[in-house]
């Protein structure tokens, strides 16, 4: 039997390759975003484009009850909606604190809650959760950002023990940098915020920072292949991290340096 997938934030990136990938390897797939226009590419691939604001609960009890009322379950979830906010944590107006974590976080939770109940009465699911490895590593300037994936780490360990139960794994997917509309939305974010405040130098040096890298990241691809070996395993880890180099040293960094140590690395990187 087909597996029923709903992918949200299909409309780019790693969400909308996650969706071709998937359907081509023979699941049945939605994808969810806000703008519709941009997912019909995904039409003749067997997709089937679901309209989803993910901030606002009615719009997601709306795309589930579609989804269950024409398949009849959704056996995958993968929580991939996402932007990031760059700037320096004074700068940023709290209302659009708020919505980064509206978007990253509450709007990915309530999904997770809609969907659960099916889960639990099939006895199986898979919860796949997308972070990043600035999940597990914090840069200044990109406070908002952190907390929101830092916060979706903890949630998926407590979700993972609480419904472990019922048949249902619950996976997270660590990118790193990745080739999307993500790097240039956070990019220009952090020079329309902080770029002309006290934290201009330090913005400046953090702009250079991510075009440099942004000459070197990994496709939407690779991602979308480490979903798909995670949702196939009958005991998937509970953490499949990108292999890209940047982001495998940052994170055995993380593992065995101090804090102090790990902040001058990163500010003399910037430096």
């Amino acid at each position: 039997m087909r597996k029923i997938v709903l992918v949200t934030g299909a409309s780019a990136g790693i969400g909308k390759q996650t969706a071709m990938y998937l359907a081509q390897n023979g699941y049945t797939v939605y994808g969810a975003a806000r703008r519709m226009e941009k997912m019909q590419d995904l039409i003749p691939y067997g997709i089937k484009p679901v309209e989803l604001d993910i901030t606002k609960g009615e719009s997601v009890e709306a795309c589930v009850d579609q989804i269950v009322q024409e398949a009849g379950r959704i056996d995958i979830l993968i929580n991939n909606a996402g932007f990031g906010l760059e700037g320096a944590i004074e700068d940023v107006p709290i209302k659009d604190a708020r919505y980064q974590l509206e978007v990253n976080v509450f709007g990915a939770m309530h999904l997770t809650q809609l969907i659960l109940p099916t889960m639990r009465e099939n006895k199986y699911g898979k919860i796949v959760n997308i972070s990043s490895v600035g999940g597990k590593v914090a840069f200044p300037l990109g406070g908002w950002y952190h907390a929101s994936k830092f916060a979706m780490e903890a949630l998926s360990d407590s979700l993972r023990n609480e419904v472990r139960e019922f048949g249902i794994d619950v996976i997270v997917v660590e990118p790193g940098a990745t080739r999307s509309e993500w790097g240039t939305i956070a990019t220009e974010s952090l020079l329309t915020v902080s770029g002309h405040t006290a934290y201009q130098g330090l913005a400046t040096k953090t702009h250079t920072l991510f075009t440099q890298l942004s000459n070197n990241i990994q496709e939407p691809i690779e991602i979308a292949k480490l979903i798909k070996t995670g949702i196939e395993s009958s005991r998937p880890k509970t953490r499949y991290a990108a292999k890209e180099m940047n982001s495998r040293i940052l994170l055995f960094l993380r593992a065995i340096v101090s804090d102090k140590l790990l902040d001058k690395l990163i500010m003399r990187q910037l430096a």
